[in-house]
């Protein structure tokens, strides 16, 4: 049989092993920040209808700039954003490969501050852009100061930032996103995947774009909007940018379901969202509960909660999943994270957690 070995694939391919977490059928599953909520019946009823609008035009392409959809998501985000400073794809993993198409490449480095989104590295090695790994504090945490001087030792093409952080759950002070802008020679991108998670308080950085014309924000509808299965993600940026990623996009990479599917989500948006106080609230329930069992826990603006098991994190994850509950082991040594979900699966990781 031949393998990976038997190809002439690219050297720094060999060896890797691809992005992914566990997907098994278990009672409880935590692990990949899902929504566990289902999508409402009415939005499901008219993404139906929407999408059997579109069926007997298949034959034809979709519009290959999604302008209603980007005109849709720049209404969403508010900001006074308009159609030409917001740009859609494939899931927000698919906006940044973009991104570092268009502004990384060979000869050109991204930097982020780990731990953070494990697929950052790996969009910048697919892309032949070179990853520097720049380190966060030892609670997860990351000053402007330690910043600036990351980035002025490096002098990245590309920087990233995650807020709230993935995997860590916080969200990051403005001053740091402002003294990165200040100092990076090149591209910044906020990672903000959970931000309608975020605490009350917590300050987009799209509040700062128009002042930064480097300044890329990506979004996705996975988390919040529970469409994680419809795969949409986009960004807020200067008009130049969306030119930019226009330049590396595939033809017609958006299908024609996919589009109309997300604008009946966009429709009904406020039903879709409805869920994000009670997965908040399981957020909270979750901190809290941990540390009054005397375990350390990371504060969290997202919909998942770091905490440490106070030991080998490997063991404690196949504790827990020996009892039902799925949860994630991101490589941190005695960290382990848990997505925030129903009552019911609260009650159930909480009850495993007792039994280690």
């Amino acid at each position: 049989m031949t393998t990976l070995d038997d190809l002439p694939i690219r050297d720094d391919l060999r060896g890797r092993t691809p992005y992914g977490a566990p997907q098994l059928d278990v009672p409880v599953r935590l692990n990949t920040n899902e929504n566990s909520y289902p999508v409402p019946e009415p939005v499901v009823e008219a993404i139906g209808k929407a999408l059997a609008a579109e069926l007997r035009d298949l034959n034809r392409y979709p519009d290959r700039d999604a302008v209603a959809l980007r005109a849709d998501l720049a209404a969403y985000l508010g900001h006074g954003l308009t159609v030409g400073q917001v740009w859609a794809a494939n899931g927000s993993n698919e906006v940044q490969q973009q991104l570092l198409q268009a502004f990384g490449g060979p000869g050109r480095s991204a930097l982020g501050f780990v731990p953070a989104y494990s697929m950052h590295p790996l969009l910048a090695l697919g892309t032949g852009t070179r990853w520097v790994p720049a380190r966060r504090g030892a609670d997860f945490g990351l000053t402007a100061e330690d910043a600036v001087a990351q980035i002025r030792e490096h002098s990245p093409d590309v920087v990233f930032l995650c807020s709230p952080n993935n995997p860590t759950g916080t969200a990051l002070d403005p001053a740091v996103i402002g003294a990165v802008l200040d100092a990076a020679p090149g591209m910044v991108i906020v990672d903000e995947a959970y931000a309608e998670f975020a605490r009350p308080g917590t300050v987009s950085a799209l509040a700062v774009l128009p002042d930064h014309p480097r300044l890329v924000v990506t979004r996705t509808m996975s988390k919040a909007f529970g469409f994680a299965g419809g795969r949409l993600g986009y960004l807020a940026a200067d008009p130049a940018v969306v030119q930019a990623v226009q330049l590396v996009r595939l033809p017609y990479h958006l299908s024609a379901l996919t589009q109309a599917a997300a604008r009946a989500a966009l429709a009904h948006r406020d039903a879709l969202l409805g869920t994000v106080a009670a997965i908040k609230e399981q957020r909270d329930r979750i901190v809290a509960e941990l540390r009054a069992r005397g375990l350390r826990v990371a504060d969290s603006d997202a919909n998942f909660v770091l905490f440490a098991v106070g030991g080998d994190q490997t063991v404690a994850w196949r504790a827990l999943l020996d009892q039902g509950v799925l949860v994630r082991d991101v490589g941190l040594p005695g960290w382990l994270r848990v997505t925030a979900g129903t009552p019911v699966e609260t009650d159930a990781f909480l009850t495993a957690m007792d039994k280690l």
